[in-house]
Parts: structure tokens; C-alpha cells; sequence
């Protein structure tokens, strides 16, 4: 794309909403940081129009939009706008001892309304486990349309090494629901474990009226303030983005892009494609680490809500430290968080008129920061404002050495409109970097964002040497990267893995590739 364009970025956090603008040369024409509303899609389209008031630029020349979005997530911790689902397992009689949601709690377990666990899938190495049983797979989905069921998660034993059978019962349930089913496949979403990829699966079903009212949203609220011409993309957690197609699909993949957002943005501003990116907001503050430009992947299991998942997520500690945290004396010992004011800080803090000790207020008053009025600040005793640092700095330096990969020091970059809170120094950094723009990294990594594609396959070493399993790899990513939206002549390999599974025979690997490029 030549000539004069924009790309707009927008991120939903806790506390604040932040969305930039910036130009073909990404350098950023224009940011604001508005609070974060109670529904977030008013927040979203406050943040959009006062964002292109105070640019100014010309709504026509915006060709991209890219939105990270909290949404998904509180769904699901909050137990709210969870759609009802079918979820049908194919494993019997293997996996019938466990029941699919068997330690959920009842209120989120609530979203299933149609079980079935039918027999079918396959063997560690590819084997039969047990015919397909399609009459069990038309008698389940027959229930659902009966219900009025819209979504269905279906989830095969060992789909991660082959996945016709949930391939076929995806084919039997357009024919009996409709071609207009939403369907969850967990081949398409979790690694292997059958329950915390079943896991993923049927939240990622339970989120399909999310999905849609997030993405149809975001466009609304462009089309309200003229922006018509812009392709749209949404931020997924592996630091890169989906058009908004795949992100109807697959909903769950914007869990945790917040703070992959901050990471890639963290980078992006710092010019580091390695070191830990420490994103303080107002609520909560996230540690993650950048290698070669991308957050990295955690080893994991995660879990969300309660839910055991194994899906991919990022790496990241998070702590009840923010802008917003209460700061609390008692009996001579002084607490930061975990409890906040949130978005309402601009009303509760010291510094703003309110009432409520904020480490906020505590930074104002050491003289780190000025925001709202100082002289509010100014009646905060000295001793107990050091000691609220000095809890601030430990609260940091602890997580900062639990996320590290090595006892050795590590350049640290500090976003967040939050990062006020820290000094100059602190232990286990080799330098700090505090990037110009660093309160709207979050909303600046959205933008700057790349497109991916990913190869994941279970390979015999045995039967395909190694090398050649792994340069099929990186040419299946880089298609994989080219199809999502990427100019193929940025496309690279920025990961490639192979693991020895120990559980299955023949040499057996499981080899992962990632590419990535720019959007075209």
C-alpha cells in the first residue's frame, strides 16, 4: 500500500480504554486514554470518536482497525452472556468415566444444554479406537435443533493426531442444524489432552454470541464515525491478529491479548525483540517476555475462570497492582492492592478530589508523577508514602524474578499509564525503558501488529527425517501466514519446535512452526 494511509488501534483494559492512530510509517499521529466503561462497547466508541476528533485526520485514508478486547474474558470469569451449547464427545467406551465439564462449577457448567459422548475416535497413534457411531451423532444433533441449540462443541480422542471423525460429525450437523451452526472443533483449538482441550472447546462455543456482538460492534462503531474503508482485525493472544471471520470462529483466542498487546507494543516502542515488557494499568499489572519480537508462549496449562484449559496462551504473571490499588496502613504495615478503584479513579483518588489512598497518590506525592491536583497529595505523610514505595518496588522486583528464565539481569521495558509508580532502578533489570507513547503501548501493539500462521502436526521421525519435517513445517506456516493476510514477501519463520512425545512409539515429535508478516 502506497501513498498517505492510517491504521487505527484501539485496546479495552480494566480500567482505561486507549486507542491510536498512526501513520504508513508507523509513527503514532495521535493517542487518548478514556475509562473503561461498564458494557466496554460504549467505552470503544468514545475512545474512537475522540480519537479522530483530536487528530483530525481524514476518515477516508484510515484502511486498517484493529481492536483488543477484554471482552471474551470477562465473559467467561464473570459468568455472563454465555450462550447455551451442545457438546459431543467422541470417545466411548474409552473416556466415559469422566464426563465432559466434570469439575466446572455449576453456574458456568449451566451452558451446556445437550451432552452426548458417542463412540469413535482414535488411538495415540492413529488408530481406530472404535467406529464412528453417525446414528449417535444425528440422534445428539436432532436434540440440539430441537432446543433451538446455535453452537456445538465437538471434541474427538487424540483429534490433535488425526480428526476425520470430528471432521464428520462438523458435516452431519450442518446438514441436520443448518449450514448457519456454529461449530467449535477442538483440533482446531487445544493440543493434546482430551479434557483440557474439550475445555477450551466448549468455551470457545459458549462464547459465539460474544464473538459476534464484539466484532459486529467494533464495526458499528467505525461506520458511526465515518471510518467505512478500513479492514478490520482483532488482536489474538499470540501477539498477532485475525480477520474478523476467524475471530467469530475462534473467540477464545482473544483471551489475554491485552497483554500480548502491551508486549509487542512494549517491544515495538523500545526497539528490543528481547527483554521482559512490565505493563502497569490501573487495576492490575502484567509481566511477560519478549523473544524475537513475539510474547512468549507459556508451557502450561492455563486456567481461566476456574476451567483447565490447554490451548495456547501467553506467558504472563499478573499482580493486583496498579494505578487504582487502595493503599492501606495497619499496625505500622502498609499494603498496596490487590483491591482497586478501577476506572473510578478519576473520581476516588487523593489527587483528584476523592477520598481513597491510591498508589497514584503515592507516586504524586513522592514527586514521580504529576497528575490531578499535587497539593491534594501534599498531606500524605512522608514515611508512610516511602513505605508504599518501597511495597510498590518489592511487589515488582518479586514477579520480575519469578518470570525470568535465569538468575542474570534483563532489560526491562515499562508500559502502562501506571508505570509512574516505579523508580529509576530496580533489582533483576539490566536497564530500564520507559519508550515515549509507553501509556498506550497497549493500544499501539494492536496496531502494529502482524498477521500469523501456524503448523502444528505429531510427526514419526522414523518415518520423516527431521529436517524435512521440520522445512514442511515452515512451508505449510508460511502459506498458513499468506492465506490470514500477510504480504508474502514479509512472511518469516519467527518459532519452530520439536518435541520428542515419550508416550508414543516410532520416534514420534510433536513439531510446531510459526510465521509471521505484514499485513498486505
Amino acid at each position: 500500500m502506497s501513498g498517505k494511509f492510517y491504521r487505527l488501534g484501539v485496546d479495552v483494559g480494566g480500567t482505561n480504554t486507549d486507542a491510536v492512530i498512526i501513520d504508513e510509517n508507523l509513527a503514532v499521529a495521535a493517542n487518548v486514554k478514556v475509562p473503561t466503561s461498564a458494557d466496554i462497547q460504549s467505552g470503544i466508541k468514545e475512545a474512537i470518536q475522540a480519537l479522530l476528533e483530536s487528530s483530525g485526520v481524514d476518515r477516508k485514508l484510515i484502511k486498517k482497525a484493529m481492536l483488543g478486547t477484554t471482552q471474551c474474558t470477562n465473559a467467561i470469569v464473570e459468568r455472563k452472556r454465555l450462550s447455551q451449547i451442545g457438546i459431543l464427545r467422541i470417545g466411548a467406551p474409552a473416556t466415559t468415566g469422566i464426563k465432559p465439564m466434570v469439575d466446572w462449577d455449576d453456574e458456568l457448567s449451566a451452558v451446556a444444554a445437550e451432552t452426548a459422548i458417542i463412540r469413535g475416535g482414535y488411538e495415540f497413534d492413529g488408530k481406530p479406537l472404535a467406529d464412528f457411531d453417525r446414528d449417535g451423532a444425528r440422534s445428539f444433533f436432532e436434540r440440539c435443533k430441537a432446543k433451538g441449540i446455535k453452537s456445538v462443541a465437538i471434541s474427538q480422542l487424540f483429534s490433535v493426531v488425526r480428526d476425520e471423525n470430528e471432521t464428520e460429525a462438523a458435516r452431519i450437523a450442518r446438514e441436520i442444524m443448518g449450514s448457519d451452526v456454529y461449530i467449535s472443533h477442538s483440533s482446531k483449538i487445544g493440543s493434546m489432552g482430551l479434557i483440557e482441550r474439550e475445555n477450551a472447546t466448549i468455551l470457545n462455543a459458549a462464547l459465539y454470541e460474544v464473538a459476534r456482538a464484539f466484532t459486529e460492534g467494533f464495526v458499528a462503531s467505525l461506520r458511526e464515525q465515518g471510518v467505512t474503508g478500513a479492514d478490520i482485525y482483532f488482536s489474538q493472544n499470540d501477539g498477532t491478529l485475525m480477520n474478523r471471520e476467524t475471530a467469530r470462529r475462534y473467540p477464545i483466542f482473544t483471551i489475554a491479548s491485552g497483554p500480548t498487546n502491551s508486549i509487542r507494543g512494549g517491544g515495538f516502542l523500545s526497539g528490543l525483540s528481547d527483554a521482559v515488557v512490565v505493563d502497569i494499568g490501573g487495576t492490575t499489572t502484567d509481566f511477560g517476555i519478549l523473544r524475537k519480537g513475539f510474547p512468549r508462549e507459556s508451557g502450561v496449562a492455563v486456567t481461566i475462570g476456574g476451567v483447565r484449559t490447554n490451548f495456547r496462551m501467553p506467558d504472563v504473571i499478573s499482580i493486583g497492582l496498579g494505578g487504582g490499588s487502595v493503599v492501606r496502613e495497619k499496625n505500622g504495615v502498609v499494603t498496596v492492592g490487590p483491591d482497586s478503584v478501577g476506572f473510578e479513579i478519576s473520581k476516588k483518588a487523593l489527587v483528584f478530589g476523592g477520598d481513597t489512598l491510591t498508589a497514584t497518590d503515592i507516586a504524586v506525592r513522592l514527586g514521580m508523577a504529576s497528575v490531578g491536583d499535587p497539593a491534594k497529595a501534599a498531606r500524605i505523610d512522608a514515611a508512610l508514602a516511602e513505605k508504599a514505595l518501597r511495597r510498590i518496588v518489592e511487589m515488582v522486583e518479586e514477579s520480575l524474578d519469578s518470570i525470568k528464565t535465569s538468575g542474570e539481569d534483563i532489560d526491562v521495558v515499562l508500559v502502562g499509564g501506571g508505570s509512574i509508580l516505579l523508580p529509576e532502578k530496580i533489582a533483576g533489570a539490566r536497564k530500564l525503558y520507559r519508550p515515549e507513547n509507553f501509556a498506550v503501548a497497549n493500544a499501539i501493539g494492536s496496531a502494529i501488529s502482524k498477521v500469523s500462521g501456524v503448523y502444528e502436526k505429531l510427526v514419526s521421525f522414523n518415518e520423516v527425517p527431521r529436517e524435512k519435517a521440520i522445512e514442511d513445517g515452515k512451508a505449510e506456516a508460511v502459506k498458513l501466514a499468506i492465506q490470514a493476510g500477510a504480504k508474502p514477501e514479509t512472511v518469516e519463520i519467527v518459532d519452530v519446535e520439536d518435541a520428542p512425545l515419550q508416550y508414543q512409539p516410532n520416534n514420534t515429535n510433536r513439531v510446531k512452526v510459526k510465521a509471521a508478516g505484514e499485513l498486505a
